[in-house]
Formats: C-alpha cells, sequence, structure tokens
C-alpha cells in the first residue's frame, strides 16, 4: 500500500491558497489518473480515494492538527515509511520549484510538524512545494500562507504540480531513490 497525503486547510475559505497547495497536488494527481471522486472518513477525519495499491489522503483538520488525522491513517494500514509520502507547500523553496526529502525535520511546517509528533518518528518522505514569492520570504508568514495565489503564481504552480504528479507517478513505479534522482 502506498499512502500520499496531500496537505492543506479544510473549507471553501481555503481553496486555492498557498497553505493548499498539498491538496491541489493530490486532486491534480487523482484526476490525471482516474481515482473515484474523494469520500469523506469520519472514523479518520479525511477525504480518502483508493485505487488499487494507492490510498490518497486529504486531512479535514486544520493544517497544524494534521497529524492527528494522519495517524489515523497509518494505523488502519500496514505501511513502511518508504511507501508513506507527504505532499505540501513549502515557503522556503522558490514558488515553481519541488524538491523530495527524506529523514528530515519539520523545517518549522506546522503540518509536518504535527504528523512528525502523532506518528512518533521523522522518517517521512515529504514533496515540498516551493510556495515563496520572487521577493523572498514574507515578514508574515503565517498571514502569507492562506492568502490565495495571484494568476500569475497559480500558472507558476500549475506547472509544478504536473510536475509533482510525473514525480508521484515514478515513485510509485521506481520508488524513493530514482524519484530523488529525477526531481531533485
Amino acid at each position: 500500500m502506498i499512502i500520499i497525503v496531500g496537505l492543506g486547510n479544510p473549507g471553501e475559505k481555503f481553496n486555492n491558497t498557498r497553505h493548499n497547495a498539498g491538496f491541489m497536488a493530490v486532486d491534480f494527481f487523482a484526476k490525471k489518473n482516474d481515482f473515484p471522486e474523494f469520500e469523506f472518513s469520519k472514523k479518520d477525519n479525511a477525504l480518502i480515494s483508493k485505487k488499487e495499491t494507492i490510498l490518497l489522503v486529504k486531512p479535514q483538520t486544520f493544517m497544524n492538527e494534521s497529524g492527528v488525522s494522519v495517524k489515523k491513517i497509518v494505523s488502519s494500514f500496514k505501511f513502511q515509511a518508504s511507501s508513506f509520502i507527504v505532499v505540501h507547500d513549502d515557503i522556503d523553496l522558490a514558488l515553481g520549484s519541488l524538491k523530495i526529502v527524506k529523514d528530515r525535520g519539520s523545517a518549522g511546517h506546522k503540518g509536518v510538524e504535527s504528523i512528525i509528533k502523532h506518528i512518533g518518528n521523522e522518517n517521512l518522505v515529504r514533496l515540498r512545494l516551493g510556495i515563496q514569492p520572487l521577493g523572498g520570504k514574507p515578514k508574515n508568514s503565517e498571514s502569507f500562507v492562506i492568502k490565495k495565489f495571484t494568476k500569475e503564481e497559480q500558472a507558476t504552480l500549475d506547472l509544478v504540480i504536473e510536475t509533482t504528479a510525473q514525480a508521484l507517478e515514478c515513485f510509485i513505479e521506481n520508488g524513493l531513490e530514482k524519484t530523488m534522482n529525477a526531481y531533485n
């Protein structure tokens, strides 16, 4: 079983905001690969779509509590850390870039921090989607991440989301090492 978790905040208010880049990437991947519609799992407090041996997850907790939902999911399924990937926004990376990392701390990302805290280890594979604007990291990151992308930013993000889908397909077919070599 491969579990792909996209991070974001639930609710229409947060659609197309920078913090929801993980949700957007997983939605695109699901559509591109003909996954069934996401269904709400009350038990896991997450939107879930499953196709064959791949489980797509969008926690319906707020970002800072993502670990609560993710812990329920990973407890329900036997998994190895190498078969689990978290897709999330990253303000430390330039908009339009992506980076795949393993066995690193949260780097200040509260959603990732929550997952590490709740599952009890840092052995996560993470696909980081850059959201940093051209002018560099904003002073007030907390308000910046819940703002919507401009049209120009959205066009850039759309391109990296397509690349993200390709990277996820590579991860599924070839594993972590080949994916990191191809996309980092």
